[in-house]
This record gives C-alpha cells, sequence and structure tokens, in this order.
C-alpha cells in the first residue's frame, strides 16, 4: 500500500520545466502530449471513444525528456476522443485527464481532444475586455451562475445555465427586469462569478439534483459542466464564453473566482495521482497540512506550483477574455506567487482587477510572514484584500447570528465604521484601540481595501438583520439594508456587493449554504417586486458613487487630506465630512451624517444655507431642498447628504 507521508523528501530539488506546452494538445498535423512527471518511471496515454466506460481504443507510452519531462508525438485523427494519463512511480497510479487539461468529458474524468478554434462562438474574434479603469471605480457584484436564474420567477430559459446570462428582456410574473437586463440597470461594473472551473460534487449528468458552490476544484483549466447544455462536449466551453460575451457588450466585466489554494480530492486529487505530495503543503510529521479547512493546501512556494498557477491565470486571461481574478482564501498563498501573478497578467494586459481574502481558513505550516495576508498587503504589487472589518463593523459578527453591528443596534463602534470609510487606510482621527479586530491600518491605498457588509458565505444581510433584530419591523429592516448599503457605496476604496441584497435577499437563515439546495440559494427575483424601493436606493446609490469622485478618492494621502471626521460624538450617529475636492458640481463641502439610531437625531452644523441631495429614499444631484440654519434633523436609519458650494 502507497504511503502518503512524506517526511524525507525536498522537494526544492525536484527539477524546473519553463515551457508553455504542458497537457495534450491538439493540432492538424499532430497530437502532442507533454507531462510534468519527475518521480514516475513510466507514463501511459490511453484513448476512448466515449468520456465514461467502454474499452480503451488505444495506448501509448511516452518517452522521458529533460526536467521531469515526458513526451509524445503521434499523427493522425484524433479530435473528439478522450483521454486517461497514467502514472507509474513505483506502482501506478490512478487515472486522470492530467492537470493541464483544458476540455474534459461528463463529470471531468478523462479529458477531450478538441480544436480551440471550434470552440469561438460566433463573433468571438471581436470581444474585448472591459477597458481598465481605476480600482476604486470599480462596482464588484458577486454571483454564483446557477442561482442567478434558477427560479422559476427568473423569466429565463436556460435555468442554471452560462447561456441565462445571453437572455434579454426576461421578467418576473410581476413585470420586474431579470437577468441581464437587471445588472445593466442596476449599475455595477464587474461581474464576479462563483468558481467556473470544473468541480465534483454536482453530477453533470443529473445537476438537479445536488447543489455546490463551486469551492471543490476537480480540473482548474476546463469551464464546470454542469452549467453547459451538454457537459460531454465542448459546449462548456463555448457557451462559458458566450456568458462572457454578453456581459462584456452589457459594459460590464466578468470576475472569476479561483481556488487555486487547495483542491476538492487530496490522495486522489489529479496533482498527487501525478507527482505525489509535491503540490501540498505537509505538517512536520509529513503528512498533509489544511490551512483550508478542506483537507489540504496547495505549496504555492514551490516552483512548479507556482508557475502552474500563473499558467493558469494567463490561460483563462488569455483564452476567455476574464478582466479580473477573486482569489479564495489568500493567506495560503506566499507574497511572491501573488506579486509574480500580477507581473505576468499585467504583461499579458496591465489591469486587470485582483483581490482575495487575506486570511487562511485554519494553520498552515508556512511562516505568516510569506503569506499574502491583508496585514501584508502593503507587500502586493496591485492586489486588494476584503475588509471584513468594515462587514463586521456594519452588521454584527459574521457567525453569530444575533450579534450587531452599526446599523441594527450597537453602538459605541463607530471607529470600527470608521475604519472602513478610509478604506482601511490610516486617519489620524480614527481611534484604532476601538476597532476590534484591526488595531491599525492595514491598507497603505484604498485600492487595497474591497468593502463589504455581505457575499455568499454566511448570512445574507437580510436574514442577519432580521435574526439580530426580532423586535424590527419589516420597513426598519429595510431601513437598516438601505444604511448598510449607503456606507458601502460612499466608502473609500472598491465597493462590493452580494447579488440580490438590491432587493433584500434572503436563504432562510441559513448561514452556510454551500450545499443547499436550490430553493434555498436559488435568487428569488420575486422580491425584487415586494422591495422596490430597496432596488431603487440602491440604483441611486450607484449613481451617486459614479457621479461624485470624493467617494473614488485615488489615495491615502488625499483621504487623509480631505476627509475629516466630525468631532462631536454621539453615539450611533456617524459624521464626516469632504472638503476641497474637486467635482463637476462646484461643491467645497460634501457633509454626511449616518443616523443607526430608530428615532431621528438633530446635528449643528457648523455653517448654515446647505442643499440637501440625499435624505432617506431621495437622491438627487441637483439638490431636493436647502437648509436654511446650522440645524439639521437626520431621519432614523438613514443617510443625510448636503452640500455647499
Amino acid at each position: 500500500m502507497r504511503s502518503w507521508k512524506f517526511n524525507h523528501i525536498d522537494f526544492s530539488t525536484y527539477p524546473y520545466y519553463g515551457g508553455d506546452d504542458l497537457g495534450v494538445r491538439y493540432s492538424e498535423e499532430n497530437l502532442q502530449v507533454k507531462v510534468w512527471a519527475p518521480t514516475a518511471r513510466q507514463v501511459e496515454l490511453k484513448l476512448y471513444q466515449n468520456s465514461t466506460g467502454g474499452r480503451t481504443i488505444r495506448r501509448e507510452f511516452l518517452s522521458p525528456q529533460a526536467d521531469g519531462v515526458w513526451q509524445l508525438s503521434l499523427k493522425g485523427a484524433f479530435e473528439g476522443l478522450f483521454y486517461t494519463l497514467k502514472v507509474n512511480d513505483g506502482s501506478w497510479l490512478s487515472e486522470t485527464p492530467g492537470i493541464d487539461a483544458r476540455a474534459v468529458g461528463v463529470n471531468g474524468r478523462r479529458g477531450l481532444i478538441f480544436d480551440p478554434k471550434k470552440t469561438n462562438p460566433q463573433g468571438w474574434e471581436n470581444d474585448q475586455p472591459i477597458a481598465p479603469i481605476p480600482a476604486v471605480d470599480a462596482v464588484l457584484y458577486e454571483l454564483h451562475v446557477r442561482d442567478f436564474s434558477m427560479s422559476p420567477e427568473s423569466g429565463m430559459k436556460h435555468r442554471g445555465k452560462f447561456l441565462a446570462f445571453t437572455e434579454e428582456n426576461t421578467k418576473t410574473p410581476g413585470g420586474a427586469a431579470t437577468g441581464i437586463d437587471h445588472l445593466k440597470s442596476l449599475g455595477i461594473t464587474h461581474v464576479h462569478l462563483l468558481p467556473v472551473f470544473d468541480f465534483f460534487t454536482v453530477d453533470e449528468n443529473y445537476p438537479e439534483k445536488k447543489y455546490n458552490w463551486g469551492y471543490d476544484p476537480l480540473n482548474f483549466n476546463a469551464p464546470e459542466g454542469s452549467y453547459a447544455s451538454q457537459p460531454d462536449d465542448t459546449s462548456r466551453i463555448t457557451e462559458f464564453k458566450q456568458l462572457v460575451q454578453a456581459l462584456h457588450k452589457a459594459g460590464i466585466g466578468v470576475v472569476m473566482d479561483v481556488v487555486y489554494n487547495h483542491t476538492g480530492y487530496t490522495r486522489r486529487s489529479w496533482f498527487n495521482q501525478t507527482v505525489p505530495g509535491y503540490y501540498y503543503r505537509q505538517k512536520s510529521n509529513g503528512s498533509f497540512s489544511n490551512a483550508s479547512g478542506c483537507g489540504n493546501e496547495v505549496a504555492t512556494e514551490r516552483a512548479m506550483v507556482r508557475k502552474y498557477i500563473v499558467d493558469s491565470l494567463k490561460y483563462w486571461a488569455s483564452e476567455f477574455h476574464m478582466d479580473g481574478f477573486r482569489f479564495d482564501l489568500m493567506g495560503i498563498y506566499d507574497l511572491e506567487t501573488m506579486n509574480e501573478i500580477r507581473k505576468a497578467l499585467d504583461e499579458l494586459r496591465p489591469g486587470m482587477l485582483l483581490y482575495g481574502e487575506g486570511w487562511a481558513a485554519d494553520y498552515s505550516p508556512m511562516d505568516e510572514k510569506h503569506r499574502a495576508v491583508k496585514r501584508k498587503v502593503a507587500k502586493l504589487n496591485g492586489i486588494a484584500c476584503f475588509n471584513d472589518d468594515m462587514r463586521d463593523a456594519i452588521k454584527g459578527n459574521n457567525f453569530d447570528a444575533k450579534s450587531q453591528g452599526f446599523v441594527n443596534g450597537r453602538t459605541l463602534n463607530e471607529e470600527a465604521v470608521k475604519f472602513g470609510v478610509v478604506a482601511a487606510c490610516h486617519h489620524p482621527r480614527i481611534v484604532y484601540s476601538y476597532v476590534e479586530s484591526s488595531h491599525e491600518a492595514w491598507a497603505k491605498e484604498p485600492w487595497q481595501c474591497v468593502n463589504y457588509v455581505s457575499c455568499h458565505d454566511n448570512f445574507t444581510l437580510f436574514d442577519k438583520l432580521t435574526q439580530s433584530c426580532p423586535d424590527a419591523s419589516e420597513e426598519q429592516l429595510k431601513k437598516m439594508q438601505k444604511l448598510a448599503a449607503a456606507l458601502i457605496f460612499t466608502s473609500q476604496g472598491i465597493p462590493f456587493l452580494h447579488a440580490g441584497s438590491e432587493f433584500c435577499r434572503i436563504k432562510g437563515g441559513n448561514h452556510n449554504s454551500y450545499k443547499s439546495p436550490d430553493a434555498v440559494n436559488q435568487i428569488d427575483w420575486k422580491l425584487k417586486e415586494r422591495f422596490g424601493d430597496v432596488f431603487a436606493y440602491f440604483q441611486k446609490l450607484l449613481a451617486l458613487r459614479k457621479a461624485v469622485p470624493a467617494f473614488r478618492m485615488r489615495s491615502a494621502d488625499e483621504i487623509r487630506r480631505h476627509l475629516h471626521f466630525s468631532e462631536n460624538y454621539e453615539p450611533g450617529v456617524l459624521a464626516y465630512s469632504i472638503l476641497d475636492y474637486p467635482n463637476p458640481f462646484g461643491w467645497k463641502t460634501i457633509q454626511l451624517i449616518f443616523n443607526a439610531k430608530r428615532v431621528a437625531t438633530n446635528m449643528e452644523l457648523d455653517q448654515h444655507n446647505w442643499e440637501v441631495i440625499a435624505r432617506e429614499d431621495e437622491i438627487e444631484l441637483n439638490g431636493i431642498d436647502c437648509l436654511l440654519d446650522k440645524n439639521v434633523s437626520v431621519p432614523p436609519l438613514s443617510m443625510l447628504i448636503l452640500v455647499k458650494g
């Protein structure tokens, strides 16, 4: 029996191969097969007629080359056949499609030999990624492919599929716009898709029987088949390109959630069935370490692991015209790898958005000084981290249904909210000892901080508000939802929005719905009819952010120079002004007041003759009315914005 302990192996001695031709590559002239397997004694290619079952129709052995590579070249007609690779490193390992497969059959167990040119949809040669913008100008919208269209009320025909994104003029039974029309009208800049590479939990033959978010990677370079009309051919590639094409046509960028930090399988993974142990970190006893909480963690610091990740990202960026990447559990990655990623992608196409979770799920044997955690974000080149400090400050502890934050009843934590307002950058008017989770600024510049209040993980915002405020009326809960959004979209940094929160999305209080059924996870588009006022307010907030550069300052120095917090403290109230920041309206001062109390509050301003541009549900850049004296009443659970020339 094989031992899966790696106590005495020095993986740094394994050879490095710098070519960009690993895997099974088709051309009209021949079939080229290259596998990096430095511990192998034999490597075998098997060909099949079908993606599952059936007999082997041909088998060939690869020949050893330099740098740990095994190679085979065959002449003949191979397009449309399926293949597996099998490594013998003293004993035969399992058949896999190899770690570099770009097309796979149903459920990803065999690779598919294909002509990449034939996967391009009509007009693909004219598709272009979205023109790069400063990161703080982006508005990110996190979305699961299946959730988007699965509801019977979505009005979409291709429910749960990539192609749902290509459907226009879809509506709820009550006439509310859904699908891509909804995204366009909301005003976001980028859709952030939960994993769309091939994952293993959902049976692609019967996708309706199981659900998963997709954080269980199987084939990193092939799209997921359960989202395709046919999982057994190249439909998954073509139809994902059609998704990208449709969003680009709508002026919306596409960010891909990538999970190179771990694999769904551990011992049975394609990595371990190719070069056992090499791709994973080990504990001191030689067993697999588990900073992902999923059974393993990938050793990003090893040369061929780093190369694999960089090459994979370059492939997705070039072949599928991606506009950015979000890194799951980025704290598992080493800093050098993340900076190599930025360098490689900038050489391919500068300006792609890169951001991730600046933490790990469990202990890692890699020293934290080398890890891409949020406290080390200053050492990352053009890569941002999620601001979980702001998340918890606004709504309360993310894991405790009953805990409260600024908008839902907890006073005395305004400093933590201020921390998010300045995008986790240093500001002299913040008392950092009062910021529970971070006692110092971790971002050097605002583009290093992604501000959010909810995401796919844990409770939806509306579920959290409902459970933490059981005595609140629906009207009060809606106001809290709006106030949370107002804080996110007027704060510095990069704003991030969980799909459906713009109309109070719920999951029935489920705090970890990664494998819960569609009834829990699907976006209930009927809620848009019920909470139409919330949606309209989100639209106004996004338009406000786009119109007012002061909410998107480019540097921390600008924030410190122009943003001034009020010295008059009142529990449950946050106030600050932005002075002399260039804008197209001629304003010299912008005053923002956030009242999280359930009663109105009065504030005395230092000047009079203010113009009100935001009050409760109204946001009007041309002004709602004028405030002639220095006293202002701020309605409960609301944001008030006043301006002065």
